[in-house]
């Protein structure tokens, strides 16, 4: 099989598909691929870590209100369908599939154009514009949660879960352990502001490090972000010596195996973090972000929080002590971590990237 994958911007869009490309190779070992994104976006350097060849196109998104920018942005996505059209025809794709982000509107839609099955993945609740917009045109829509059934066609739209479930499925966690350095009588709290980091989490944890000291029991890990890693360990300095019981990191790329050996996750509200969490069973305390379209962070999240999964602290109320007495609740509750534990595992769908690459399949036989 011949797979082109496309999507990026964020780490919410390209993580998915490239756990789509590891389930294609694990069942298909001959399966060749080309992602094609933008060299702006995170994909530019993810990509290429997974070994996957990377092509680019230049494309931006529209904005919600009538602007001139938005013909430019047209004319960007005309120039775009062509240069696609001409990687689609040089590469030769038996399918193409979508993931997200801006991105991937002139590839799919220049798929679909020159007849080549594709699908699209929707990871959030409410979906985003360019997923909406080329629902009319892709084989096969996708759907990481049942609430987004009803925003496409349902004659070509399936629930599977998102298939970074499955992709944690794999992960080990010795080795995540191992790669932390904690010992496996400590339980582990990832604190994860997402792929970027996140400044409000950051100025929270910053402002009660030095009192986690008192969790003797528990290791603490706390992952800044790239763009914030410099500047918090600076701040970290002039606090002194913080306590033995926390790791301080600027990004983990072996995320599945050091989610294997959470007990608990502090964090944002992504789809693909959902995903992971409650394919594993992780309790969680999300913190979602304000900032992005149609707040759906926030709606994801309050899906976890209504099963009992997950504790919900909205940024405006974030707060170093607040922080602190929800991880009180669940560190010093075994019952409580426990039912939270059961609640996550009833809402995961570890099976999500076999189901999509059984879509691909089906798209593509019917070919």
């Amino acid at each position: 099989m011949r797979v082109v994958l496309t999507g990026g911007g964020t780490g919410g869009h390209i993580y998915p598909a490239l756990a789509v490309a590891r389930e294609v190779s694990r069942q298909n070992p001959q399966a060749a691929f080309l992602y094609i994104g933008s060299k702006k976006g995170l994909e530019a350097g993810l990509v290429p870590r997974s070994n996957i060849p990377f092509q680019a196109v230049e494309i931006s998104g529209l904005k919600r209100k009538l602007s001139l920018d938005n013909l430019k942005t047209l004319w960007k996505f005309v120039r775009a369908v062509g240069d696609a059209k001409k990687m689609l025809r040089e590469f030769k794709p038996d399918v193409v599939i979508g993931t997200g982000g801006y991105v991937c509107g002139p590839v799919v839609y220049a798929a679909s154009r020159l007849g080549i099955p594709t699908l699209i993945h929707e990871q959030n609740v409410v979906p985003g514009l360019t997923n909406k917009f080329l629902s009319r045109s892709a084989t096969r829509v996708a759907v990481s949660f049942k609430e987004s059934l009803a925003h496409f066609p349902s004659s070509k739209t399936v629930l599977t879960g998102n298939p970074r479930a499955t992709e944690v499925m794999h992960g080990n966690a010795e080795a995540g352990r191992s790669f932390l350095g904690v010992d496996k009588n400590n339980k582990i709290v990832l604190i994860f502001g997402g792929s970027r980091g996140a400044r409000a989490i950051n100025e929270a944890v910053l402002s009660v490090v030095t009192q986690l000291g008192k969790y003797a029991d528990t290791h603490f890990v706390y992952v800044t972000g790239d763009v914030h890693f410099e500047t918090i360990s600076a701040q970290l300095r002039e606090l002194g010596t913080l306590p033995s019981n926390i790791s301080v990191l600027p990004f983990v790329h072996n995320m599945p195996d050091v989610l294997a050996a959470t007990h608990v996750l502090v964090g944002r509200a992504g789809a693909s973090t959902l995903a992971e969490i409650t394919a594993l069973g992780v309790p969680s305390i999300l913190i979602p972000s304000p900032y992005v379209t149609n707040n759906h962070q926030e709606k994801n999240a309050r899906g976890l929080e209504r099963a009992g999964a997950a504790h919900v602290i909205v940024e405006r109320e974030l707060t170093g002590e607040s922080l602190l007495l929800s991880l009180e609740n669940i560190l010093a509750n075994p019952a409580k971590w426990e039912e939270m534990k059961n609640s996550s595992l009833s809402l995961g769908m570890p099976q999500a990237a076999t189901e999509i690459v059984r879509q691909l399949d089906a798209i593509t036989r019917k070919k």
